[in-house]
């Protein structure tokens, strides 16, 4: 090779070069997640989360670094966790449910929050508008909490002569307040006795079970947290055993022999919220980003488990399930 053409060649491939080593060198914004189920339960909605990362141009391992911290259901881990994350400089934080939501928020004011909660973020404290967050948080809530009371008008449009029903609830929760007031209310509308029963860990559930039945519950409300969406298989297979005809929010309820479900769609907030997080990374304020509602519920009915229990399921019913197990 002539000597011009050596020194052409090595020319271009330093001008080549040198953008690619500045880009191998650019920093990886880490984003660090704070859930407050279990990493195997909340599993299918880290994916959609990671799908709305996905849609704005981030994918993990790649140009984007997640830490997770997963408090299995024991709330009071929570603030250790969330001090944890702060410590290492991230960009964002992604705040599963509402109490890991106020963890964080109760942590930092610097580092941006996104969170995803089933209740009303200005009753629970988490920003003064939903148009206008405000601070550093934002997120996404879905249709769970306020529509607990159509769960109980199903139940009692499923077993028109049942006066007696249980609800179920974790006394832990940020929102079982607001739940139990709403819930006694429509309890009161619709002429029913409700029996509140509590179970902050998976070790209660037999004694939820055993006491519904003592009380002669004609049907189960399952109220809104965390520690039920990771258990609802358990539970649907629970209130099968026991022959009890129980209602949940949503996720594998139905499909795993519960009766009904009817909720939110859990999939999608989580989607919306990994679009805002990217959003975040790219630079856009919390503050103007109003908080999202994920305004669409579903009703899922299994039709195999009434005729297990010799429930007879109105067409009415039938005809207004968005999915229908048979």
């Amino acid at each position: 090779m002539k000597r011009r053409e050596f020194m052409l060649t090595a020319g271009a491939a330093a001008f080549w070069s040198g953008p690619v080593r500045a880009q191998k060198a650019a920093p990886v914004p880490v984003l660090g997640v704070l859930g407050s189920g279990s990493s195997e339960g909340w599993a299918p909605l880290t994916a959609a989360f990671r799908r709305g990362l996905g849609e704005v141009g981030y994918v993990e391992g790649q140009n984007l670094a997640i830490e997770y911290r997963w408090a299995e259901g024991q709330y009071d881990r929570l603030p250790a966790m969330a001090a944890d994350l702060v410590q290492r400089q991230l960009s964002a934080i992604a705040a599963f449910t509402t109490p890991a939501a106020l963890a964080a928020k109760r942590t930092t004011t610097a580092i941006p929050i996104v969170f995803t909660t089933i209740g009303n973020p200005v009753q629970i404290g988490l920003v003064p508008s939903l148009s206008r967050p405000a601070g550093n948080v934002t997120g996404v809530t879905s249709l769970n909490v306020e529509v607990g009371p159509k769960r109980l008008e199903l139940m009692h449009e499923l077993l028109p002569a049942v006066k007696d029903f249980a609800l179920l609830v974790n006394p832990n929760s940020p929102t079982t307040e607001n739940q139990l007031k709403e819930m006694q209310a429509a309890a009161h509308a619709l002429g029913l006795q409700l029996h509140v029963l509590h179970a902050s860990t998976e070790a209660d559930f037999d004694g939820v079970f055993t006491r519904a039945g003592q009380l002669r519950s004609g049907g189960l409300v399952i109220g809104g947290d965390i520690l039920f969406t990771g258990s609802s298989d358990k539970l649907a297979m629970m209130a099968l055993r026991h022959a009890l005809p129980a209602i949940f929010q949503g996720g594998t309820f139905a499909a795993a022999g519960g009766m009904m479900d009817y909720g939110g769609d859990f999939a999608e907030a989580n989607r919306l919220a990994g679009i805002y997080a990217g959003r975040i990374l790219k630079g856009e304020k919390p503050a103007e980003l109003p908080v999202q509602q994920a305004t669409k519920v579903q009703l899922v009915v299994n039709l195999k488990t009434a005729k297990a229990l010799g429930i007879t399921v109105s067409p009415s019913l039938l005809g207004r399930a968005d999915e229908v197990i048979e």
